[in-house]
């Protein structure tokens, strides 16, 4: 059996399971309920933060036979198909690699045609801003008025790249960097589905090593698991990425700790003055 990284084996399949974007998964489940869902959608935000995640949601929500309170259902035929990568109506395309105004040029004659399957067409363009000038003119026009039929969901991290007139189109939503907190907490629950025995501390040097990205605490934690340690400890996670992160974060913490310890001491005197 091919091995699956953990990024992939735990991408969430439902809003309710993100992590640390729920002030974007509750407004787009509020829509998917009321049945008021945008034709554009710009997701923004750092890597690993949830955005292709989200996208692949909504993509099956707004397709699912079954909702359930802006949900998939992940159980009918239209969404097991796109969990499977099987179902045509949701076309997934990266920017950086077709960025030409022929890659546009065939998604506006596509939009014409009905969708094979499920209800809408759905077009997920991963790293948006590296599509050309062209290409950007290409898009305008089918995003401004796209048929009924057709939703696009637009995925970029540098959003001062896109023209003005794309952005204006588009309902933008602002992905945030993940809390230490919530890292941990989600890492916590993928070392107990995988038996990985960690402690608290590793947990936490992890999260912090991320930077608020869930997937880069899921590689480092991959990284952990090729050592075969029996169990993985701080020490451990020190030990493998040996880089100017960690240091810098101690050598931080210590200068907080001894600005703070001289601010305290310096209040105590002004207090007996």
């Amino acid at each position: 059996m091919a091995y699956t990284a953990l990024y992939r084996k735990f991408r969430p399949l439902k809003f309710q399971d993100m992590v640390g974007q729920e002030h974007i998964t509750r407004t787009i489940r509020n829509q998917i309920e009321a049945g008021r869902v945008g034709h554009a959608y710009l997701l923004n935000g750092g890597r690993g933060t949830g955005k292709t995640t989200t996208a692949k949601i909504l993509a099956r929500a707004v397709n699912c036979l079954n909702p359930q309170d802006g949900e998939p259902c992940n159980e009918c035929e239209i969404c097991k198909a796109a969990l499977s990568g099987s179902l045509t109506d949701i076309v997934e395309m990266d920017a950086a690699s077709n960025n030409s105004v022929d890659d546009i040029r065939a998604i506006r004659d596509e939009v014409n045609f009905l969708p094979t399957l499920a209800k809408y067409r759905v077009y997920i363009i991963d790293e948006v801003h590296m599509l050309s000038t062209g290409a950007f003119n290409a898009l305008l026009k089918t995003l401004e008025e796209p048929p009924t039929h057709v939703k696009f969901i637009l995925a970029t991290t540098e959003p001062q790249k896109l023209p003005a007139t794309i952005l204006s189109r588009c309902q933008r939503f602002d992905f945030k960097k993940i809390s230490n907190e919530a890292i941990c907490q989600r890492l916590q629950y993928v070392c107990d589905q995988s038996k990985i025995e960690i402690t608290k501390e590793a947990l936490k040097l992890i999260a912090i090593l991320a930077e608020g990205a869930m997937r880069d605490a899921l590689s480092i934690l991959e990284r952990c698991l090729q050592e075969e340690c029996q169990k993985i400890d701080e020490d451990f996670v020190k030990e493998l990425v040996r880089n100017t992160k960690v240091s810098l974060y101690f050598s931080n913490s210590k200068s907080n700790y001894k600005l703070s310890s001289r601010r305290s001491i310096k209040s105590t005197r002004t207090n007996r003055k």
